[in-house]
């Protein structure tokens, strides 16, 4: 895959057809299909894809078809004889020791190229970036962020997230900022880049003690050189969005100024929701279309505007993944919704006939407030335990006071 001129910097690259943001999307994506009754169901994906064609969020931008990943790439983040086991396992049946064929990952038949499509989408999509056709580039199918180098975990058989920023790392940048905003621990990105300084994977997720995979404690803070680039912010149960914007914002920004990153890569889970039936924090479609606005915002601050958008986790498939990720690539575009925005009425029957028993929203918002007070330095409320933790944890390590709210 060529990148950027050797010698050149990212943002110096060439840019021929620069785009607001390419989006990456094939209905082959649908493929990744656990089976069943499994919570990670494709709907999803493919509503998403209707709900923002319906409201003219996708009018005129030309959607990206992926191929597969080729297996020297999909190495850049698991063994080979993983992607063997994995090649093997629709015939071979169950491998528990790698964990295909469990609950969480169920064995499915043409599994390797599937997942091998989730990889490309993503290379794809950061390929657009490094060679200057876009700032931007989203991919719903990709932030499968819980596998590791040799094992499949939580839905997650081979780690895109890994794969595109190691590609990255090779081609242009090498300082990359990973946010992760799913409820559960971005736990295979933080492992795979645990003694790089080059990276820096902040996690924001539901606590460990209370929520799966059981890790992303505030003293998880990386090895090595790379002590300090390891940042996670456990949240208690029923976090709301003002709660968990706060934490946000009185973390994030402060190392984003001193790490100074060329490109941020944001896991946009969004099984944060209140309704999700996997996990227990609080938070709306509307919080959820804040934290995109904001990470938007740091990337065109601190990242020269780059930024890769990935999907993730969610898991109450149609009253609120196509919402929230259609606001995802609404904020992308620059064609931002508002809140009050009504749903089609196309997409409404469709949604009807899949769910024919899930009471349906009628626009794009929860009609939350996501309005929050600033940290100052105080401790008045549960949220500022995990901000004050996390602040004293990391900010040391990068020259910052933890205890001044103006760092």
């Amino acid at each position: 895959m060529p990148g950027i001129i050797a010698g050149m910097s990212a943002s110096e690259a060439p840019r021929p057809d620069l785009v607001p943001a390419s989006v990456v999307w094939t209905s082959e994506l649908l493929e990744y299909d656990l089976g069943g009754e499994h919570p990670l169901h494709p709907i999803r994906l493919d509503l998403t894809i209707r709900l923002a064609a319906e409201l003219g969020v996708l009018d005129g931008v030309p959607l990206l078809v992926p191929e597969q990943a080729p297996d020297s790439e999909i190495e850049r983040a698991h063994k080979p004889d993983y992607l063997e086991a994995v090649k093997a396992a629709p015939d071979d049946g169950p491998n528990p020791a790698r964990g295909l064929g469990t609950e969480d990952n169920p064995v499915f038949d043409n599994m390797h190229q599937s997942s091998a499509l989730v990889v490309g989408s993503s290379l794809l999509a950061a390929r657009q970036i490094a060679e200057g056709r876009s700032k931007r580039a989203v991919n719903i199918a990709g932030g499968l962020h819980h596998a590791m180098a040799g094992n499949a975990a939580g839905f997650c058989i081979y780690n895109d997230c890994v794969v595109a920023i190691s590609w990255l790392l090779d081609n242009g940048f090498d300082r990359i900022a990973y946010i992760d905003t799913d409820v559960h621990h971005g736990d295979g990105v933080q492992a795979a880049f645990y003694g790089d300084p080059r990276v820096l994977t902040v996690s924001m997720h539901q606590h460990p003690l209370t929520l799966w995979p059981g890790t992303g404690y505030s003293s998880e803070l990386g090895e090595g050189e790379g002590e300090g680039y390891a940042v996670n912010v456990p949240l208690m149960p029923m976090t709301r969005d003002g709660d968990w914007l706060r934490a946000f914002e009185a973390i994030v920004p402060a190392l984003l100024a001193e790490f100074r990153p060329q490109l941020i890569v944001s896991q946009c889970g969004v099984d944060s929701h209140v309704d999700d039936p996997l996990a227990e924090l609080a938070l709306t479609v509307d919080g959820h279309r804040q934290i995109y606005r904001r990470v938007r915002e740091l990337a065109e601050e601190y990242a020269d505007g780059h930024w890769l958008a990935l999907g993730g986790g969610g898991y109450q498939l149609v009253r609120v993944v196509p919402r929230s990720w259609t606001h995802l690539l609404a904020t992308a575009l620059d064609r931002d919704l508002a809140p009050d925005t009504p749903l089609p009425q196309g997409w409404m029957r469709t949604a009807r006939k899949i769910a024919p028993h899930t009471p349906l929203p009628s626009s794009m918002s929860d009609g939350a407030d996501t309005s929050f007070e600033r940290w100052g330095g105080d401790a008045d409320r549960q949220v500022d335990a995990a901000i004050i933790q996390a602040r004293r944890a990391v900010f040391p390590l990068h020259g910052l006071d933890p205890d001044d709210p103006r760092d």
